[in-house]
């Protein structure tokens, strides 16, 4: 580690005038989860990470064990903590850093749109005892925003916290996690952290790394127009043109002041100037006041390679002092980089361009050299072959990328509202999303609780084709076909008129049958019936079920089935007759004598739909065509 002089002199004196020995050494910097009140899952090895300068030694200390290990090349250190029994609070260090209050537990990963990141606040007069909280053992952290298409981020953004559910910090959490790590927490008497990376408004595709979504080109980067991008966004003057010693005799001249137009530079971006000139005798070392007029829009100044000054905007006078020592005998060079990304820059004439010193002046104005360093038209090009407005990935760069060392005890689902209107490749990208967070998590059974989309908007009198019961059958046939996964069914826990319902209890005690019996090893019944097949018997279909129970059964005591539609050859549904047979429905309608489909529940806003086992669980919708 490199200190300067002066630091070395004043940190030697702090620790002279302390009366006690001290060591020096570079600071630690730990990722932002890392954090006091932060939770780590129990059971399963553990990676503790961060930067320093390299080679620096790091040494981690936790629950009565330390751990040793040096800073690479890169920056970048680890320490693989072994498995850890549930627990806490405990203390843990980091070199000097002290993270207090960790705990040790069942760590959840929360994902989706605007229902998974629903604030607690909007429930407190639904659910009085949300603002009366006292537990100290769950733990909340919200992952501020990032969307980025250009490639995945190391660190999450912002300076969020970990947060308790004691009174004074329950209003920080998101709603369905706090009331699922509370179920989590009665249960089974562990630290429950909530790591909530959700953001409203936004399509599954965004939170789905660039390789699984090769099957979809309007989401997928141009990877070789990207790099061409980048490469057009590089300023190829920065930290080379500016120095002293630096070769432009290949430059262009330019007579300095004046507009770019005028000059004919047609760029919008950056344009470099440089200017040699041979030093007065009374000048050589010393302080000069360097004025550069007024330009337009953002200068940057520099000095034989030292920067003197800058102004971010068109209008102040630029005056920069030039410190001693900087001015030498012989040669010196002025560089100036004029940023204007409107394509009109400006040195303002009949301004003064000088360097003054105390008996002598050097005048500027005249012939300077010039190059482009960098013309926003180049990277406008490459910007609509990238694709990037309409690319997806950006969150799952942004937001689940950087959370890959944490590891977690699963992952709760919540989106699909956006998708809505392109149900059909919902199913598809749901199954690559899995996919993708199971391997950049390095854990192929991951469990995912998934959350069907609930209820919503008006009753429609007649039966109609619905996109969000077609992304709700999307769901179900991914939880169907992809091992360690749970559906949630809650198409009776929405509000008609709000799309952010506030029931997200029910939400949370469903997730957490399926959490029992997926993740927890439970015997119990966790879902409702799931259709199976059908059979055609004269005017009358025949459905059988699965994830029956103790049997089928009419919800909350009603008399009749609800929301079974039925039609023939024609396609035309209409309202059926249901009636439970056994484990089988037997579906029929006088209107339809020659019956070939069935639909359940299958609208925006199916919350009549009352099929159910005797266990309480409602049949997910379903649909037995395909059209």
């Amino acid at each position: 580690m490199k200190l300067s002089a002066k630091k070395l002199f004043l940190a030697l004196l702090l620790c002279m005038g302390s009366g006690s020995m001290c060591t020096l050494s570079a600071a630690v910097r730990l990722p932002k989860l890392v954090s006091d009140r932060m939770v780590l899952q129990r059971e399963t090895e553990l990676k503790i990470w961060g930067w320093a300068d390299p080679g620096e030694r790091i040494t981690v200390r936790f629950r009565g064990s330390h751990y040793y290990t040096e800073t690479g090349a890169d920056g970048r250190w680890h320490v693989m903590l072994p498995p850890q029994e549930p627990g806490g609070p405990f203390v843990m260090e980091v070199n000097d850093k002290v993270i207090r209050d960790v705990l040790v537990g069942d760590v959840y990963l929360c994902g989706g749109q605007s229902n998974q990141e629903n604030p607690i606040e909007r429930l407190v007069e639904k659910f009085p005892e949300i603002p009366v909280s006292n537990n100290h053992m769950i733990r909340h952290y919200k992952v501020p925003y990032q969307d980025v298409t250009d490639g995945v981020r190391e660190e999450i953004a912002g300076d969020a916290v970990w947060h308790s559910a004691t009174a004074s910090e329950v209003l920080n959490w998101t709603s369905l996690a706090y009331f699922f790590a509370t179920e989590v927490y009665n249960r089974y008497k562990v630290p429950v952290g909530m790591l909530v990376s959700s953001k409203g408004g936004t399509d599954i595709e965004a939170w789905i790394d660039q390789a699984h979504l090769k099957d979809f080109p309007r989401l997928v980067v141009d990877q070789e127009a990207l790099q061409n991008l980048k490469e057009a966004r590089r300023d190829k003057g920065s930290g080379v043109w500016n120095k002293r010693d630096f070769d432009d005799s290949d430059w262009d001249t330019v007579e300095f002041p004046g507009t770019w137009d005028e000059r004919g530079i047609k760029v919008r971006g950056s344009v470099w100037y440089r200017k040699s000139f041979d030093l007065p005798t009374s000048m050589i070392g010393r302080h000069a006041k360097l004025y550069m007029g007024r330009m337009a829009d953002a200068d940057s100044v520099f000095v034989n390679g030292t920067f003197v000054g800058t102004t971010a905007y068109f209008g102040p006078p630029r005056k920069y002092d030039v410190p001693a020592g900087v001015l030498v005998e012989g040669k010196n060079v002025i560089t100036l980089k004029l940023t204007a990304m409107n394509g009109h820059g400006e040195i303002v004439p009949d301004k003064p361009y000088k360097l003054q010193g105390d008996d002598d002046t050097v005048e500027l104005s005249g012939t300077w050299k010039y190059k482009v360093g960098l013309d926003r038209s180049e990277a406008d090009q490459y910007s609509r072959q990238v694709n990037l407005r309409t690319a997806g990935s950006g969150l799952y760069n942004g937001m689940i990328y950087p959370l890959r060392d944490w590891k977690v005890k699963g992952v709760i689902w919540y989106q699909g509202e956006n998708n809505a209107g392109r149900a059909g490749e919902y199913a598809a990208l749901l199954k690559n999303l899995i996919a993708g967070w199971r391997e950049t998590f390095d854990c192929a059974d991951m469990p995912f609780l998934l959350v069907q989309l609930p209820n919503y908007m008006a009753k429609q009198d007649k039966p109609s084709d619905s996109g969000w019961a077609r992304l709700r059958e999307a769901q179900l046939q991914v939880a169907r076909s992809v091992p360690y996964t749970a559906l949630a069914v809650t198409y009776d826990a929405g509000e008609w008129n709000d799309i952010h319902p506030l029931d997200k209890k029910t939400v949370a005690q469903r997730l957490f049958l399926g959490a029992r019996k997926l993740i927890y090893g439970e015997k119990l019944v966790s879902s409702g019936p799931i259709y199976k097949a059908m059979e055609i018997d004269g005017d009358r279909i025949v459905l059988s079920f699965s994830e029956t129970g103790k049997g089928l059964a009419v919800r909350h005591g009603d008399k009749t089935l609800k929301h079974f539609a039925i039609a023939g050859e024609d396609r035309k549904f209409v309202w059926a007759d249901a009636k439970i047979k056994g484990n089988k429905v037997i579906v029929s309608s006088p209107q339809v004598k020659q019956p070939v489909a069935v639909r359940y529940a299958w609208s925006n806003n199916p919350e009549d739909a009352n099929l159910c086992n005797k266990d309480g669980l409602l049949a997910s919708p379903f649909r037995t065509d395909s059209w």
